[in-house]
């Protein structure tokens, strides 16, 4: 393999496995020693159907694949292998060019694809949602600006018993009219402006703010990688997302002290496929707390609008996170358990043209 061939293979995200013209393991990546827990010492020129546990007869498909020089996807097949508990996936067989006899075969566990899946169509949901909304936040807030005024009216000539019930009118509109601002935020935020920003910069400014304010009885660590490339993104924006999560993380602890953990890292891993094309998020933030987590019932569906874990809370802070990363074509995911919620942000690098043009 030249360099670039080996860093590619070593950087596939899913497991990966060359097979021989005698259907013998010829190479494994680190994802498939991972997902079988074995080495590729260990795996090499071992027949691959006794270690891989395939719930599906393969001969003849990869046969096929040989003989024509095809590729052979199947779907819903499920795959065990050594000690390991069988794992729905999808695989996809290619004939390898210039290889005679070798196949490529590649496993993509159900769980990730399904988990992107619904993530992609909870964004789609959440733009017609908030689209119904804004229009609503409108038509609400005028009669709510009337009821308010009334209530304000009749307070002045009534008992401080009746001014309560007023007061409680009045106060519980106005935490409404807050509640349809939010929504109107999702269709009044303009278009990111990007340029090339420099991510460590903007956490240092979220979590000065956030220190002296709303996470003040956190404990906030930084480990950053000095060696990140700058991002394409609209600063300010990047700015309020990255504001949100740190006060997501220090509303989970209830007031208790706690630890929020600010990582970025560079991973070529993750490819983002969209209608036309296909773009590499290699650029890594994660907002790391050890609060209690998600609530089970929410965590497949944090980022929908009007979907909170909080008995107050609206729903709408990281519904915004998720829209202004999507904005930028970038990438946003959880993984929460009890004592550990990761977010985990990824976005593009500076493009090519941009670099040369501001002398990169």
């Amino acid at each position: 393999m030249t360099r670039f061939e080996e860093n590619l293979w070593l950087s596939l995200p899913v497991p990966a496995f060359i097979i021989d013209q005698y259907n013998h393991i010829a190479e494994v990546n680190p994802a498939a020693e991972s997902f079988l827990n074995a080495s590729a010492r260990q795996l090499n020129n071992s027949p691959v159907f006794d270690a891989l546990a395939i719930d599906a007869p393969l001969d003849e498909q990869i046969h096929r694949v040989r003989s024509d020089q095809a590729s052979l996807f199947l779907h819903n097949v499920d795959v065990g292998g050594g000690n390991r508990v069988p794992v729905n996936c999808n695989i996809q067989f290619a004939s390898m060019t210039g290889m005679p006899g070798f196949v490529l075969m590649l496993l993509e566990p159900r769980m990730l694809a399904e988990r992107m899946g619904r993530s992609l169509s909870a964004k789609s949901a959440a733009k017609s949602a908030i689209g119904m909304a804004e229009m609503l936040a409108h038509e609400i807030k005028n009669p709510l600006a009337g009821i308010t005024g009334a209530a304000q009216l009749l307070s002045m000539n009534l008992s401080n018993e009746d001014q309560e019930l007023t007061d409680l009118i009045v106060s519980e509109s106005r935490r409404i009219v807050a509640l349809l601002e939010q929504v109107e935020q999702f269709g009044n935020l303009r278009p990111p402006a990007r340029k090339a920003v420099n991510i460590h910069d903007l956490l240092d400014r979220a979590r000065k703010s956030a220190a002296v304010g709303f996470a003040a009885h956190m404990k906030i660590i930084e480990d950053y990688d000095p060696s990140l490339p700058p991002t394409w993104v609209d600063g300010d924006q990047m700015l309020q997302v990255f504001l949100n999560l740190i006060k997501n993380a220090a509303e989970a602890s209830d007031g208790a002290e706690g630890t929020i953990r600010l990582r970025t890292f560079y991973d070529m891993s993750l490819r983002l496929r969209r209608k036309d094309s296909s773009a590499s998020l290699p650029l890594n933030v994660e907002v790391i707390d050890d609060g209690p987590g998600l609530p089970p019932e929410i965590a497949t569906e944090a980022f929908e609008p009007f979907v909170s874990g909080r008995e107050n809370g609206t729903g709408l802070g990281l519904a915004l996170v998720s829209k202004i990363i999507s904005d930028h074509d970038g990438w946003i995911s959880v993984d929460s358990v009890p004592g550990r919620t990761v977010f985990r942000i990824s976005l593009p690098k500076v493009p090519q043209a941009s670099e040369a043009e501001n002398g990169g």
